[in-house]
Protein backbone atom coordinates (compact mmCIF):
# COMPACT_ATOMS: atom_id res chain seq x y z
CA UNK A 1 0.00 0.00 0.00
CA UNK A 2 1.79 3.53 -0.89
CA UNK A 3 2.32 5.74 2.08
CA UNK A 4 0.93 9.21 2.48
CA UNK A 5 4.13 11.59 1.43
CA UNK A 6 2.14 15.21 1.73
CA UNK A 7 -1.62 16.33 3.19
CA UNK A 8 -3.09 19.93 3.30
CA UNK A 9 -5.85 19.48 6.14
CA UNK A 10 -7.97 23.09 5.72
CA UNK A 11 -4.89 25.16 4.77
CA UNK A 12 -5.15 29.07 4.59
CA UNK A 13 -2.61 31.28 4.20
CA UNK A 14 -3.25 34.80 5.02
CA UNK A 15 -0.37 37.74 3.80
CA UNK A 16 -0.84 40.94 5.67
CA UNK A 17 -0.12 43.95 3.51
CA UNK A 18 1.86 46.96 4.67
CA UNK A 19 -1.87 48.69 4.30
CA UNK A 20 -2.96 46.60 6.94
CA UNK A 21 -5.10 44.55 4.44
CA UNK A 22 -5.21 40.95 4.56
CA UNK A 23 -4.13 39.19 1.16
CA UNK A 24 -5.92 35.34 1.26
CA UNK A 25 -3.00 33.29 -0.71
CA UNK A 26 -4.92 29.95 -0.19
CA UNK A 27 -8.39 29.25 1.54
CA UNK A 28 -9.44 25.63 3.15
CA UNK A 29 -6.89 23.71 1.05
CA UNK A 30 -7.29 19.92 0.91
CA UNK A 31 -4.90 17.45 -1.11
CA UNK A 32 -3.51 14.08 -0.04
CA UNK A 33 -0.46 12.96 -2.22
CA UNK A 34 0.63 9.23 -1.61
CA UNK A 35 4.17 8.14 -2.27
CA UNK A 36 4.89 7.81 -6.36
CA UNK A 37 2.08 10.08 -7.45
CA UNK A 38 2.61 12.54 -10.02
CA UNK A 39 0.11 15.47 -9.58
CA UNK A 40 -0.03 18.72 -11.27
CA UNK A 41 -1.38 21.86 -10.00
CA UNK A 42 -2.99 24.35 -12.85
CA UNK A 43 -3.93 27.78 -12.62
CA UNK A 44 -2.93 30.99 -13.77
CA UNK A 45 -0.13 33.81 -12.33
CA UNK A 46 -1.61 35.23 -8.78
CA UNK A 47 -3.74 31.79 -7.68
CA UNK A 48 -1.41 30.72 -5.44
CA UNK A 49 0.91 28.07 -7.16
CA UNK A 50 3.77 29.62 -5.75
CA UNK A 51 2.52 29.52 -2.40
CA UNK A 52 1.07 26.21 -2.54
CA UNK A 53 4.84 24.90 -3.10
CA UNK A 54 6.29 27.09 -0.37
CA UNK A 55 3.73 25.68 2.04
CA UNK A 56 4.68 22.23 0.84
CA UNK A 57 8.36 22.29 0.77
CA UNK A 58 8.53 24.05 4.70
CA UNK A 59 9.57 27.67 3.12
CA UNK A 60 6.68 28.83 5.02
CA UNK A 61 3.95 27.80 7.64
CA UNK A 62 -0.28 27.74 7.29
CA UNK A 63 -1.98 30.82 9.03
CA UNK A 64 -4.32 27.87 9.90
CA UNK A 65 -4.83 24.25 9.21
CA UNK A 66 -2.42 21.34 9.05
CA UNK A 67 0.22 20.38 6.72
CA UNK A 68 1.95 17.27 7.23
CA UNK A 69 4.83 15.94 5.56
CA UNK A 70 5.71 12.44 5.97
CA UNK A 71 3.61 12.67 8.78
CA UNK A 72 5.20 15.32 11.13
CA UNK A 73 3.58 18.80 11.26
CA UNK A 74 5.04 21.28 9.65
CA UNK A 75 3.90 23.76 11.56
CA UNK A 76 5.00 22.51 15.09
CA UNK A 77 8.71 22.46 13.49
CA UNK A 78 11.62 25.03 14.23
CA UNK A 79 12.66 26.92 10.73
CA UNK A 80 16.09 24.70 11.19
CA UNK A 81 14.27 21.62 11.05
CA UNK A 82 12.14 22.20 7.99
CA UNK A 83 15.08 23.44 6.66
CA UNK A 84 17.01 19.83 7.20
CA UNK A 85 13.74 18.29 6.33
CA UNK A 86 13.69 19.87 2.85
CA UNK A 87 17.73 18.92 2.26
CA UNK A 88 17.21 15.45 3.23
CA UNK A 89 13.54 14.68 1.73
CA UNK A 90 12.90 16.89 -1.15
CA UNK A 91 14.42 18.39 -4.05
CA UNK A 92 13.63 21.59 -5.83
CA UNK A 93 13.19 22.45 -9.84
CA UNK A 94 12.38 26.27 -10.66
CA UNK A 95 11.53 27.42 -13.80
CA UNK A 96 14.88 29.91 -14.26
CA UNK A 97 17.21 26.87 -13.41
CA UNK A 98 19.19 28.53 -10.64
CA UNK A 99 22.55 26.79 -12.12
CA UNK A 100 25.98 28.29 -11.01
CA UNK A 101 27.45 29.15 -14.52
CA UNK A 102 31.20 28.72 -14.12
CA UNK A 103 30.82 25.06 -12.54
CA UNK A 104 30.89 22.70 -14.93
CA UNK A 105 27.76 20.75 -15.56
CA UNK A 106 28.62 17.38 -13.12
CA UNK A 107 29.62 19.94 -10.44
CA UNK A 108 26.20 21.52 -10.34
CA UNK A 109 24.53 18.35 -10.26
CA UNK A 110 26.77 17.49 -7.30
CA UNK A 111 25.48 20.83 -5.12
CA UNK A 112 23.16 19.81 -3.18
CA UNK A 113 25.57 16.82 -1.83
CA UNK A 114 28.43 19.36 -1.03
CA UNK A 115 25.70 21.22 0.94
CA UNK A 116 24.79 18.06 2.87
CA UNK A 117 28.84 17.42 3.52
CA UNK A 118 28.02 13.95 2.09
CA UNK A 119 30.84 14.51 -0.56
CA UNK A 120 31.39 10.57 -1.36
CA UNK A 121 32.82 8.78 -4.88
CA UNK A 122 29.55 7.00 -5.02
CA UNK A 123 28.45 10.42 -5.30
CA UNK A 124 30.15 11.29 -8.35
CA UNK A 125 28.74 8.30 -10.06
CA UNK A 126 25.33 9.28 -9.37
CA UNK A 127 26.06 12.42 -10.74
CA UNK A 128 27.24 10.76 -13.98
CA UNK A 129 24.25 8.09 -13.85
CA UNK A 130 21.96 11.09 -14.01
CA UNK A 131 23.89 12.93 -16.24
CA UNK A 132 23.55 9.69 -18.91
CA UNK A 133 19.97 9.48 -18.42
CA UNK A 134 19.20 12.77 -19.03
CA UNK A 135 21.80 12.73 -22.51
CA UNK A 136 24.44 14.86 -21.13
CA UNK A 137 27.49 12.85 -19.96
CA UNK A 138 29.38 14.14 -22.53
CA UNK A 139 28.52 17.83 -20.95
CA UNK A 140 29.64 16.54 -17.89
CA UNK A 141 32.72 18.61 -17.84
CA UNK A 142 31.47 21.68 -19.62
CA UNK A 143 31.02 25.05 -17.90
CA UNK A 144 26.80 25.19 -17.39
CA UNK A 145 26.83 28.33 -19.17
CA UNK A 146 27.49 26.44 -22.49
CA UNK A 147 24.49 24.74 -22.49
CA UNK A 148 21.03 25.38 -23.88
CA UNK A 149 17.73 26.31 -22.15
CA UNK A 150 16.76 22.99 -22.27
CA UNK A 151 19.75 20.88 -21.28
CA UNK A 152 20.13 23.29 -18.43
CA UNK A 153 16.44 22.72 -17.24
CA UNK A 154 17.93 18.64 -17.86
CA UNK A 155 20.58 19.75 -15.17
CA UNK A 156 18.34 21.52 -13.08
CA UNK A 157 16.19 18.15 -12.55
CA UNK A 158 19.27 15.59 -12.19
CA UNK A 159 20.53 18.38 -9.30
CA UNK A 160 17.07 18.02 -7.87
CA UNK A 161 17.47 13.73 -7.83
CA UNK A 162 20.66 13.67 -6.59
CA UNK A 163 19.84 12.54 -2.65
CA UNK A 164 17.10 10.74 -3.89
CA UNK A 165 14.74 12.72 -2.64
CA UNK A 166 10.91 11.34 -1.54
CA UNK A 167 8.94 14.54 -3.09
CA UNK A 168 10.08 16.54 -5.89
CA UNK A 169 7.97 19.90 -5.86
CA UNK A 170 8.70 21.69 -9.57
CA UNK A 171 7.95 25.43 -10.30
CA UNK A 172 6.69 25.79 -13.62
CA UNK A 173 10.08 23.60 -14.99
CA UNK A 174 9.29 24.43 -18.29
CA UNK A 175 8.15 28.30 -18.32
CA UNK A 176 11.14 29.16 -19.60
CA UNK A 177 11.32 27.22 -22.63
CA UNK A 178 9.82 26.63 -25.81
CA UNK A 179 7.12 24.51 -27.08
CA UNK A 180 8.86 21.75 -28.45
CA UNK A 181 11.51 21.77 -25.40
CA UNK A 182 8.58 21.93 -22.89
CA UNK A 183 7.25 18.70 -24.08
CA UNK A 184 10.76 16.91 -23.58
CA UNK A 185 11.48 17.99 -20.33
CA UNK A 186 8.41 17.35 -18.84
CA UNK A 187 8.36 14.04 -20.15
CA UNK A 188 11.77 13.33 -19.10
CA UNK A 189 10.84 14.91 -15.38
CA UNK A 190 8.17 12.51 -15.34
CA UNK A 191 9.72 9.23 -16.61
CA UNK A 192 12.80 10.14 -13.63
CA UNK A 193 10.31 10.52 -11.00
CA UNK A 194 9.13 7.46 -11.93
CA UNK A 195 11.80 5.14 -12.35
CA UNK A 196 13.89 6.83 -9.28
CA UNK A 197 10.40 6.13 -7.10
CA UNK A 198 9.67 9.48 -6.00
CA UNK A 199 6.65 11.59 -5.63
CA UNK A 200 6.02 14.58 -7.80
CA UNK A 201 4.08 17.64 -7.50
CA UNK A 202 4.62 20.39 -10.41
CA UNK A 203 2.46 23.57 -10.55
CA UNK A 204 2.19 24.78 -14.19
CA UNK A 205 0.06 27.47 -16.46
CA UNK A 206 -0.48 24.64 -19.42
CA UNK A 207 -3.15 22.14 -19.73
CA UNK A 208 -0.91 20.23 -22.18
CA UNK A 209 1.40 19.38 -19.36
CA UNK A 210 -1.54 18.95 -16.76
CA UNK A 211 -2.62 15.98 -18.83
CA UNK A 212 0.75 14.46 -18.51
CA UNK A 213 0.05 13.47 -14.23
CA UNK A 214 -1.72 11.05 -12.49
CA UNK A 215 -3.49 13.63 -10.76
CA UNK A 216 -4.48 16.91 -12.14
CA UNK A 217 -5.83 20.25 -9.34
CA UNK A 218 -6.51 23.41 -10.20
CA UNK A 219 -5.96 26.61 -7.99
CA UNK A 220 -8.48 29.85 -8.78
CA UNK A 221 -8.42 32.46 -6.58
CA UNK A 222 -6.57 30.24 -3.38
CA UNK A 223 -9.63 27.55 -3.96
CA UNK A 224 -7.79 24.35 -5.18
CA UNK A 225 -10.32 22.13 -6.94
CA UNK A 226 -9.93 18.12 -8.25
CA UNK A 227 -10.28 18.59 -11.74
Amino acid sequence: MSSLVLAFQNVDKVYLQSSGAELWALRGVNITIEEGRRIAIIGRSGSGKSTFLHLAAGIDVPSAGVIQFLGRDVAVLSEHQRTLGRRENIGLVFQFFHLLPHLTVQENVLLPGWIAGDETPSLDARAFDLLDNVGLSGRAGDPAQMLSGGEMQRVAICRALLRRPRLILADEPTGNLDDENSIKVMDLLLSLVRDEGSTLVYVTHSTELAELADEKWRLHSGILERV
